[in-house]
């Protein structure tokens, strides 16, 4: 009877020692899945959020190089006017409405020196109100260096950055926000001096050549005799 006590004892206090081991595991488990369930949380409401200003978007998007949507309302000289929109997720995307303040990113096509003809062509190209999709590469001066993308197609996309190149409508120009000896600099540089190439091959936009009849008026004005002559007929008149 004495060894029964013992051994009942014995396999008692055995099972305790598990119940404590599996208890404090629980409890580690728990607590992992409450931390991971907060940073899940807090990552998605960065990615909820809308963003007003350039400011206001974390340094990290602009390292990953984030890709965001929006909606476009006008189109400056200074860059694109974009509403940022957001994912949308239940509960949290409703909680963050009633907080979220109103503004404009102003966006910037990233590597381009936009010529007037390519100011012209954004605006009849562009709709108010269009969604678009801008990469960011870089923030300088309150504005987004950015690849700006637009749908054409279920499946298809255009980047305006090389489309405006393509078209002559533009110049390569220094990627701000992205570090020289960076392999995307160079990869996006390339693609951007290729398509300038196109534009410069095919004469097109600020690339074509002047006919043969503008080449010689050109000259003819240009010429000192032509402008002194110019001067003394207007001294003529005026006295």
């Amino acid at each position: 009877m004495a060894e029964r006590r013992s051994g009942a004892a014995e396999a008692l206090a055995r099972l305790s020692e598990w119940a404590d081991e599996h208890l404090g595991l629980l409890r580690s488990l728990s607590t992992g899945m409450a931390v991971a369930g907060v940073l899940v949380l807090a990552r998605s409401v960065r990615m909820t959020t809308k963003f007003s200003r350039a400011l206001d978007i974390p340094v990290e998007f602009v390292e990953k190089n984030v890709k965001l949507r929006g909606k476009l309302h006008r189109i400056t000289e200074k860059g694109l006017e974009v509403e940022h929109i957001p994912i949308s997720i239940p509960f949290i995307t409703a909680i963050q409405r009633k907080w979220q303040s109103k503004g404009l990113l102003l966006v910037r096509l990233a590597g381009v020196e936009l010529a007037p003809s390519g100011m012209a062509w954004l605006q009849q190209e562009l709709k108010p109100q269009q969604m678009i999709w801008f990469q960011l590469l870089g923030r300088e001066d309150l504005a987004l260096e950015c690849l700006v993308l637009v749908n054409k197609g279920r499946f298809l996309s255009m980047c305006l950055n090389e489309e405006i190149l393509r078209q002559g409508l533009g110049r390569t120009a220094r990627i701000k926000g992205l570090h020289h000896d960076s392999s995307l600099y160079w990869k996006l540089h390339k693609r951007f001096l290729r398509a300038e190439l196109k534009a410069l091959k095919k004469n097109k936009g600020i690339w074509q050549e002047e006919s043969y009849s503008e080449r010689i008026s050109d000259r003819i004005s240009n010429n000192k005799f032509v402008q002194t002559l110019k001067q003394f007929v207007s001294w003529l008149r005026s006295s």
